[in-house]
């Protein structure tokens, strides 16, 4: 089998980093399931441009008369959950369909569930929190209408996210309900070691078949002095 390169990020051939991740749905991911991870996926992309559009509306807040630290917040946000979020429950949730890990599907229910609260927070926007949402843009209008309709953008985003995220989560679940997940299979993945990295559903089906074959010699051995009919 050809070795996997990793290919995610897809970063220019000029920047001297390499890629640190193999992402391939349709090699890796059960067709069942692959319009699943691809929607969480997008769902990744669109918080992502979500904290982006969360950052102008801190700029506009700040030329607005606002505060200058929600602008500094505004930058940690995006260069700290963009990364972060893919790597802590995007990966977890495509390994987990990938090869059926229970451990991977816990971790994925503890930091998503953990992510969806904060996106309602941001939805939310408390002032200082460098999040642009409904409380903040809301009670700027007084100062700078401008300034607060471009927030307005920001907190409409962040509610999708957390809707979206919500649906998902219940989605996800059901799933790994249906499916027999229980916590105990986690507990097991975590004593052998098998979830740091466990192997696809085909390499699985794949070792089990080659393993049941039962081993015949090369040429019959008949006893001396058979005839055929």
């Amino acid at each position: 089998m050809a070795e996997r390169v990793n290919n995610f990020p897809p970063l220019p051939k000029f920047i001297p980093l390499k890629p640190c991740f193999y992402q391939n749905f349709a090699d890796e991911i059960p067709v069942d399931h692959q319009t699943l991870v691809k929607r969480i996926y997008y769902l990744w992309i669109f918080y992502s441009i979500t904290l982006a559009v969360n950052l102008l509306g801190c700029v506009a807040w700040w030329i607005g008369g606002g505060s200058g630290t929600n602008f500094g917040f505004a930058i940690l946000w995006v260069i700290l959950f963009s990364p972060c979020s893919y790597v802590c429950w995007f990966r977890p949730v495509y390994k987990a369909f990938r090869s059926d890990s229970s451990f991977n599907f816990m971790t994925f229910f503890f930091i998503f569930g953990m992510q969806f609260i904060l996106a309602v927070i941001q939805a939310i926007g408390f002032s200082g929190w460098g999040v642009c949402g409904w409380l903040a843009a809301v009670t700027f209008f007084s100062t700078n209408v401008g300034a607060a309709v471009i927030m307005v953008f920001s907190a409409i985003m962040f509610t999708m996210s957390a809707a979206v995220m919500f649906l998902f989560l219940i989605q996800v679940h059901r799933f790994y309900r249906s499916g027999g997940g229980s916590f105990r299979k986690a507990q097991d993945e975590w004593q052998s070691g098998s979830w740091k990295d466990p192997p696809s559903r085909e390499a699985q089906f794949n070792n089990f078949s080659g393993n049941s074959l039962p081993a015949y010699p090369t040429v019959p051995n008949y006893p001396a002095g058979s005839r055929w009919p």
